[in-house]
Formats: structure tokens, sequence, C-alpha cells
């Protein structure tokens, strides 16, 4: 009969790495006393393998002498659960043990499968112990011979399936007999059972602790999505599992959103992105969660049309996060009866309190107009708040400007778009386009609608709101040349923003389902960092459906049904450009807010556009330019085509554009289309000689 003694560890510090210690201990207790069977003497087990002397003198210093397996295995567990009850902080074994219902033979046996990972001469004796094999950590036929119950009965393989099925263990070496399996603690779980938590656990988990996390109420929300929460508040604290899936775009305070719900439930953070349901991985990320005393956040990359299966976080009971953007779904038990929540682009009074908390109080010069040219999420108002307040630092002023945030929305637009399309230099105002006083007109329609596009939405009617959003989509056709691109390039200017052009070569994909989702990722980009999108030649995608005659019938049908689709949720600015408005699908057209046709010039335009082209110094005679403009039926693009030959003729004969250098430029213009010149012919000779 054991006597009931005082708690041998009551001096230990109630830590986790204290509790995992013990754990520790007790597992090397269970281990040596095995072996003392196995080998018949201590001191036989201490020939074979020294080291291990050092913890039986250790262990014999707090553990009841002359005990057999069954009475040490119930002292170790009334001696933890004595020292737990007087520990106030999280355990991270103990919520392991309680939230996975496991005894503590499964316990030690577990510690025992990873004594290898904190002492290396573990490895050597399972090496030894298993004939050489090469293996230094246990295999499943050393365990279930070595690793009895605590009753001597052979409960080992039955705690291994049930280690096996939370996750709390791996098994590699497959292809071999099972008896020759070899079992793993998985690395990623070591250092959180000892206490030694890191923000970044893995490639793929990052931890934020419950003190790093925004408070929900410096959360800068809708006022309707703050009551909406609040009164989701005693729903995430049941003990039941839940699911709360937060969709918007990115870098829009999603995570926060939900780092903020942890924190309002005393946990922690645990970010899990770069994961699919079939990754071996996802296995690991129930008991992270549960020994980090974390809330899952999912990053789920659910394409356009897909809906993803969400598999059951063994080893972890409660509420998890899931973070979406606009496409795509879930289903499965764990998200059926979830909440959502969407979190969608700030208003510019969200805007402005982004900007304020940004600078904690440091306005702009000119916030109001901050606020209003920069449509951004809330991450990227933050991150552009870092690079603005750099930006005027360097400068030596202590308050930024309109000008530091646009330098700094560039280099985040640098950053993030670049490997999506192609950034497009802007130019100019509207005295740079020599166009029909029509089409003019509607180009500055264009730039008011761009420019009031969040106040318009509070400027109609009832019947109106429902169907709006803050999307302007441009369609400008025309034959080519006729300046459909400069004046998209004008428009940026005036409106200030960047000019990205979507190069179809890189988002048309002969993979089904590919190109839906490189135009997913551009448009979502283009989005969040508010700059116009440039489609040209946008006949290539937004052509007509067709009937269904085979499957690549169907596969285009959907494509287009998507991009339709797409065009209607757009949120940004986006002008399609196309040569050939007849090939259009109407549906496209009728989503298009405005719709402006380029016709070629006439003779007033063309010369107003030769004006504009050449250059200041010129000799060229008044009467050429005016047949020029008269007969030669050339649009924008043939002009400046023709200016730029008149030039290099010009650099290689004097530097100074003369008639003779203007009429070769033109005819060779013709010549290059296969056309007659119509001019009369100034100086033949050295227009033809300078073709």
């Amino acid at each position: 009969m054991l006597r009931k003694q005082k708690n041998p560890f009551d001096d230990w510090p109630r830590t986790p790495a204290a509790h995992f210690k013990l754990y520790f201990f007790a597992a090397a207790s269970r281990l040596l006393y095995e072996l003392g069977q196995t080998f018949g003497t201590s001191e036989e087990v201490f020939k074979q393998y020294p080291f291990l002397a050092g913890y039986a003198r250790e262990l014999a210093e707090h553990e009841p002498p002359d005990a057999n397996l069954k009475q040490t295995s119930a002292w170790w567990q009334t001696t933890l659960l004595s020292w737990e009850a007087t520990a106030r902080d999280h355990l991270p074994l103990r919520a392991l043990r309680d939230t996975c219902a496991l005894d503590h033979d499964a316990m030690t046996l577990l510690l025992g499968i990873g004594l290898r990972e904190e002492d290396a001469r573990f490895g050597l004796l399972f090496e030894s112990m298993q004939g050489g094999s090469g293996h230094q950590r246990p295999t499943m036929g050393f365990l279930n011979a070595l690793w009895r119950g605590s009753d001597q009965s052979l409960e080992a393989r039955a705690h291994l399936k049930r280690l096996d099925e939370l996750g709390l263990i791996t098994f590699t070496n497959t292809e071999l007999p099972r008896a020759e399996w070899t079992v793993e603690l998985p690395g990623v779980f070591w250092d959180v059972m000892r206490g030694d938590v890191s923000e970044s656990i893995a490639p793929w988990a990052h931890y934020r602790a419950p003190e790093s996390l925004c408070p929900f109420t410096e959360l800068i929300l809708p006022a309707e999505l703050r009551i909406k929460l609040a009164s989701f508040s005693t729903l995430f604290a049941s003990a039941e599992p839940g699911a709360l899936i937060v969709r918007g775009p990115e870098h829009n305070g999603r995570r926060t959103l939900l780092g903020s719900v942890a924190r309002e439930l005393g946990k922690g953070l645990l970010e899990i992105s770069g994961l699919d349901q079939l990754d071996t991985r996802w296995r690991f990320v129930g008991p992270l969660a549960t020994m980090l005393r974390a809330l899952p956040a999912v990053m789920v990359n659910a394409q356009p049309g897909e809906t993803q299966e969400v598999q059951p976080l063994n080893g972890y009971g409660g509420l998890v996060g899931f973070v979406l953007g606009k496409q795509g779904g879930l289903s499965g038990a764990n998200v059926e009866g979830g909440m959502t929540v969407s979190l969608e682009m700030p208003d510019p009074n969200l805007r402005r309190a982004h900007w304020q908390q940004a600078l904690s109080g440091n306005a702009p010069y000119d916030l109001g107009a901050i606020c209003d040219r920069f449509r951004l999420t809330g991450g990227n108002i933050r991150r552009a708040a870092r690079l603005a307040t750099t930006t005027a630092s360097l400068a030596g002023r202590d308050r930024i400007t309109v000008a530091d945030v646009r330098e700094a929305s560039r280099a985040l637009n640098r950053q993030t778009l670049d490997t999506l399309a192609t950034h497009i230099p802007t130019v100019g105002d509207w005295s740079c386009l020599s166009i029909r006083s029509q089409t003019l007109r509607e180009l500055r329609n264009l730039e008011l609608r761009c420019a009031h596009r969040e106040r318009l939405q509070d400027s109609v009617g009832s019947a109106l709101v429902e169907q709006m959003n803050s999307g302007v989509r441009a369609l400008f056709s025309g034959p080519s040349g006729t300046g459909k691109t400069l004046a998209a390039r004008v428009l940026s200017a005036v409106l200030q923003k960047d000019l990205y052009r979507l190069d179809l070569s890189t988002v048309v994909n002969k993979y089904i389902g590919e190109t839906e989702k490189n135009l997913s990722r551009v448009f979502a980009r283009a989005e969040e960092l508010d700059v116009i999108l440039l489609l040209d030649e946008g006949d290539a995608l937004l052509t007509r459906r067709t009937d269904v005659h085979n499957a690549n019938d169907r596969y285009a049908n959907l494509e287009t049904n998507y991009l339709l689709q797409r065009l209607e949720s757009f949120e940004g600015i986006l002008i399609v450009t196309t040569n050939a408005g007849d090939r259009i699908d109407r549906a496209f057209q009728r989503r298009m807010d405005v719709v402006i046709s380029f016709p070629p010039p006439d003779a007033n335009e063309r010369w107003n556009i030769w004006q504009l082209h050449l250059p200041q110094a010129h000799t060229v005679q008044e009467s050429l330019l005016a047949e020029v403009a008269q007969r030669c039926e050339l649009t924008g693009g043939q002009i400046r085509n023709a200016m730029l030959h008149a030039s290099l003729l010009a650099i290689d004969d004097g530097g100074i554009v003369t008639t003779a250098h203007l009429e070769a430029a033109v005819q060779r213009e013709y010549f290059k289309f296969g056309a007659v010149c119509p001019l009369r012919g100034y100086n033949s000779s050295l227009a033809i000689s300078r073709w």
C-alpha cells in the first residue's frame, strides 16, 4: 500500500514548460520500467545505455520506491492532477488531454514517441532495441511489444489508432509490414507542447497571441455589421463547435475581425494558409489550435464556381473561422449553419477612420481629398500610410500629402499587380485628344461618373440602389488607331489613377477553369488597389455565345457566363476597347455603364492630330499639311506612325522635319497597307528614295 504523500513537485512553477517536463519524466519512467523488465535488472539497462542512469537517479528522488508499473502509473497520474489543480495558466498538454479525452497511458505513450525530439540519445536506444534497423524512432511493433498498458494488457495498438485519428502522430515506411511502420510525433507539435510558442510555427501556420489582437471596440466596421457581430457574441462563446465565415477583398480586415472575436473568447489566433483539404498537414490544425488555445482562421482560396468541402478538425472543439474572397463556397459538417459576415470595401467615412488610426492622429494636409481619391481596402490604407509617412520623412516633412499617398499607392500596385497586368503610363489631359465633340463630351461624362461613383449611389432612388455598386464599366468602340487607348491613358491622368492593361495571353488558358481563375485574380487586385483596368481588344473575351456543338463550345460559353457575372459585380473602373463592336455579345453591352464610339477622324480632326504630333521646329509647308489632312484619311495611330518615321528621316538629314520628310513618311504609311497615296507629290524623288 502506497502512503499518501505531499506532491514532490509543489515548488515547481505552474508553467507549460514545467508541465511538459513532468509528462516527459512520466514517459521516461515508463520506458525505464519496461526496459528493466526486458533486461532483467536496472544495472543491465544502464550498462547498455549509460545515459539512462541520470534519468533514473532524478526519478528516484521523487517516485515511490519498490512500486510496480500499475502503482507508479497511478502515482504519476495523481501527482500530475494535483499539480495542475493550482495552475491558472493555460497548459497545452492538459488542454489536449481533456479536449481529446486521452487517458494517462495514451499521454505517456505520446510523449514516449517523442522522447528523441528532446534527447537524441533516445533515438540511438530505439535503433538498438529494434535490431539496428536504422530507425531512430520507434516502430509499431516495438511500441506494441514494449509499451503495454499499466495493467500489463496490450493497449498500445488501440492508443496508437486513437492518436493517429487525432492527427497527433504520423506513420512512415507504410510500404513495409505494419509492425515495421515508423511512428513519429510531428515536429510542429513539440515546441507547442513545451510552451515555446513563436509567431511562425510553420510556413503554413502563424500564431498571434490574444494581447496582440485588435480589441473589438477598436475595429473599424459599419454600424450595422458591429450590431450583427455583437448579437453573435453569445453564440461564439458557446461550447458547441461552429463556423464564422468572413468574406471580402484581400487586405480588408478579414483576419483582423477573426482576431478580435478570438480575443473576446480569450484565445489567440492560429492563421492557416496554403493548405487544401487533401493536404496531410490539415490533420495537425485541430491539435495545434487546442494546445495553443487559439481560434483557427483558415484561409480558403476558393475559385469562381468552386465549392470546397471542409473536413472536420479532429482534436479541437469550438469556433472555427474561414476567410474567403467574394468567389467560391464551402461545404461540410463544419460549416453547416455557420454564420457569414461580408466585409465590403470601406466607404469614405470608414476610410477616414482607417487613415486616422493608421497615422495615430497625425492627420495629413488634406485628409478629405485622400479619402475621396483613393478607394483602398483597410489593410492597404495602413500599408500606404507607412510608405507615405516614410516618403514625407525623407523629404523633411512631418505630415503627408496627396502626392505622398499617390506614390505609396503606386508602390503597392507594383508589388501586387505587375505580375498580372502591364502598367501603362498616363499622359496629359483632354487637350491631347483631337476627336469629335460628341466623343469628347462622352469622355467627360465618363470622368464625372468615375469621380462620383460612390456618391452616385446615395443620389438615386431606392429602386436603383439595389442594382448599383461602385463599379464603372466603359466600352470604347472604333477602328484601330482612333485614340481609344490614348483616351484611356488621358482618363487615368485626369483621375490621377494608375492604368493597367490586361494581357490576354497571360489570362486565357487552355485548361478548364484556369481562365476564370486568372480573371478573378486580376479583377480582385484591381478592385482592392483602385486602379483602372484596361481590357484592350476585349472582343477576344466578350464574343457572342454560340450554340453548343461540342465540349469546346460548352466551356467557351462557361467562360463568357463567368465574365458576364464578374463584370456585373466588379467595383473598380474597367475600360474595354474593341475594333469590332458588332462581335461583342449584347449581354456585355447591356452591362456597360458607358459606351463611347471612336469614329475615324475627319479632315479637321486630322489637321489637329498632325499639329499635335509635329515638333515645334519644322519647315513643313502649310499647303502640304492641308492636303495631307484633307486627302489622306489616316487614323490617329497611322498619323503617329508617319510622324515617327518623318522624325527619323529628319535625324538623318539635318535634324529638322521638312516637307519632303513628311511626304515620304505619308507615302510609306500607305505603302504599308497596300494602298495608293492620294498626294499629288511635292518631292516625289525624295519620298520614293526615303521609303
